[in-house]
């Protein structure tokens, strides 16, 4: 890999650490169990994203991709949220689990 190409992905690194950080500020809301399942699961990924970057078994091209997903599909529940004042339908709370199911494959597959 050549310093540009290098360069490139870490941006791309910095760029959805910077996003998923503001993503994953997202604490219990009290009385909202499916708001808390989904965010309590995006946080769990982003920090097996992190472990396996401190134990090297991941590279930052994988975790770059990883958070973007982690990113989107906490974007797709704040969507989500504001159409329901702040609720998710039990419909969407299963779209969004098979998403994280879906990430959650990956992330296991890239540090094994």
């Amino acid at each position: 890999m050549n310093v540009k190409s290098k360069l490139v992905v870490a941006g791309l690194v910095m760029g959805a650490a910077m996003m998923s950080g503001a993503v994953m500020a997202q604490t219990d809301v009290p009385g909202h169990p499916r708001v808390n399942e989904v965010n309590n699961r995006v946080q769990n990924q982003q920090n097996r994203i992190n472990n396996g970057l401190k134990k090297g078994t991941m590279s930052q091209a994988q975790a770059a991709r990883d958070e973007k997903r982690d990113s989107n599909i906490a974007r797709r529940e704040s969507v989500d949220e504001a159409k329901h004042n702040g609720h998710l339908t039990k419909q969407e709370q299963h779209n969004l689990n098979r998403s994280e199911n879906h990430n959650s494959k990956d992330i296991y597959k890239q540090k094994h």
